[in-house]
């Protein structure tokens, strides 16, 4: 009984804990405390549920009783009334005052204030205030719910350094006396594109791993798309939001087709298209959609998400569009450029145009020293002049790839493409 019991508890702790977390955070103005708040009302849960039973609205049980313990702080620090009037007597706060068994239902009016309380904690935690690493780890604890250990293991790095990020980062937010709201005006922009900057990294990592055994880790992709759609639905007038979530999906789309059997790399071109998720084809196709409709010009994640569209409409690597391709990455180096999106560029025109073309795009960024350790850079000048016919080049610029490759499955399939070159 207990154990299903737990069970209950991580699956409502996983799914309601961001909620929770902004809505204490409202009230009290400090993240690190509404953590801490909102983790004694799991405490409570574990020690009063296995019991009583699990609450008809567990979520709701939760939240009152993590504002109730949020008003009991407020009243030990003698300052309720000052706290009160600072949110302007705010209605949710005096409602807590009322036992969490009478008020474990959350009604539908209140769901805008939710989502407002949601939008605050997301800009918050990934204020550019602090580190991206910070932002990144914080981002998981807070609206992903995920434990510390959880994060450290998706992310290979020590549990401890990861629960001193994490630490760093709230006193960070309170030292600067980070304010808990949405940014406005100017400021939005400026802050939303931090805010997708985190959920991008965070499936990017998931992804194609930069380290480890594995080349993809699906908990991080799927942490970074529900992520997305929740900020989607949150902030639906913004279309950058939904050209990241466009992206995301349609990358998503490929996963089970980007390794074979044992777990090896299978690129784009060599991959079953027949194992492509369709309903995410269809979301992200839809998200794209979304994002083109609220007009304007298309951002860096919508250009991304477009030419992901591009690969996904082609019922076969041959019937791809690769001039439109081509143009697109044209677009996305003016919008947002960077030698990464130039290496893309020269994949993109050697397959309209010719190897050779691609090949020149490539040599140009030979002296960037930005991309000194990247290992996609030899990758893909491997590739062109093993179209060329130029094996031997190709085979050193393979060999080259796989020593500045983190990941183990990527380093396997550069090595084998360096042997397929012959001596």
């Amino acid at each position: 009984m207990h154990s299903s019991t737990h069970q209950a508890i991580d699956a409502v702790w996983r799914i309601e804990s961001a909620k929770i977390v902004a809505g204490v955070a409202r009230m009290v103005r400090d993240i690190g405390l509404a953590e801490e708040l909102a983790q004694d009302a799991l405490v409570a849960a574990l020690e009063t549920w296995p019991t009583k039973g699990v609450p008809e609205r567990a979520g709701a049980w939760l939240m009152a009783t993590a504002k109730n313990r949020a008003l009991d702080h407020l009243r030990r620090a003698k300052s309720l009334d000052e706290k009160l009037e600072q949110i302007g007597h705010d209605l949710q706060a005096q409602e807590a005052l009322i036992v969490p068994d009478f008020v474990d239902a959350l009604d539908a009016a209140r769901q805008d204030e939710i989502g407002d309380d949601l939008l605050r904690l997301i800009f918050t935690a990934c204020h550019p205030v602090l580190s991206t690493e910070a932002r990144v780890a914080l981002t998981l604890k807070l609206l992903g719910g995920l434990t510390t250990h959880e994060i450290a293991r998706a992310f290979l790095v020590p549990e401890a350094t990861i629960a001193q990020r994490i630490g760093r980062a709230k006193r960070s937010l309170t030292e600067a006396r980070v304010p808990f709201e949405v940014p406005q005006g100017d400021e939005l922009g400026r802050r939303l594109a931090s805010v997708l900057e985190v959920v991008y990294l965070v499936f990017n990592e998931g992804y194609t791993a930069t380290a480890g055994e594995d080349w993809m880790r699906p908990a991080l992709t799927n942490e970074a798309l529900r992520l997305g759609r929740m900020l989607a639905g949150l902030a639906p007038q913004e279309a950058e939001v939904h050209g990241l979530v466009a992206l995301m999906e349609l990358q998503s789309s490929r996963s089970a087709a980007r390794v074979d059997a044992s777990g090896r790399p299978v690129l784009l071109l060599e991959q079953d298209r027949a194992r492509w998720d369709h309903l995410l084809i269809r979301r992200g196709l839809a998200a794209l959609e979304r994002a083109e409709a609220l007009g304007g010009s298309l951002g860096p994640y919508a250009l991304q998400a477009a030419i992901a569209a591009c690969h996904a409409r082609a019922r076969t690597a041959r019937e791809t569009d690769w001039q439109r391709i081509a143009a697109l990455y044209d677009a996305l180096g003016q919008v947002a450029p960077s030698p990464v999106i130039e290496i893309n560029r020269a994949v993109a025109v050697g397959m309209a145009f010719g190897p050779a073309a691609g090949l020149e795009i490539i040599d140009a960024l030979g002296e960037d020293k930005a991309l000194r350790n990247y290992q996609w850079l030899p990758s893909v000048r491997g590739d062109l002049l093993a179209k060329l016919g130029r094996n031997a080049e190709a085979k050193l610029e393979f060999e080259r790839a796989a020593q500045l490759a983190g990941n183990a499955r990527e380093r396997e399939m550069l090595l084998e493409r360096a042997r397929e070159m012959g001596n």
